[in-house]
């Protein structure tokens, strides 16, 4: 097995996960917008991290998702449609998850969020074309 594609497709099994969190958090009754948004931050960090492993280019480990759409935009130039996501989303890596200055997001935010990390795995997947038959990693619906 060439370990690339599998780290790749590791990488974006924990983003469908992560996704998939978001997502029935979103609609959960009652609401739990905090860990959504923290879900779909993470779920985009862990494409781009797919992406750029693909690549083979080298990435510090950070959460920051606009220090990542650079990188990966200086390989393929469609992720310069995703930095207004990652710039949205990035809050949602630490703050969100600890007291004090709480950020608080409304429902509408939360899915808002939800769009923009699917936009974003959705775009990581069609630049990802790995060619791993049944194998290949999609996006959970």
């Amino acid at each position: 097995m060439n370990p690339v594609p599998d780290e790749v497709r590791s990488w974006l099994n924990k983003a469908n996960s992560d996704l998939l969190s978001a997502r029935i958090l979103v609609e959960h009754s009652p609401l739990v917008l905090g860990p959504a948004a923290f879900h779909c931050q993470q779920a985009v960090e862990k494409t781009l991290k797919a992406f750029l492993v693909w690549r083979s280019v080298p990435f510090d480990r950070v959460h920051s998702l606009v220090y990542l759409v650079d990188l990966c935009e200086a390989e393929e130039p469609r992720f310069s449609s995703m930095r207004e996501a990652a710039e949205n989303l990035s809050p949602y890596a630490v703050e969100i998850r600890y007291p004090g200055d709480v950020l608080e997001i409304s429902p509408n935010e939360a899915r808002q969020a939800l769009a923009a990390a699917e936009a974003v795995v959705d775009l990581s997947l069609a630049c990802c074309r790995l060619s791993c038959g049944s194998r290949s990693p999609k996006r959970i619906e």
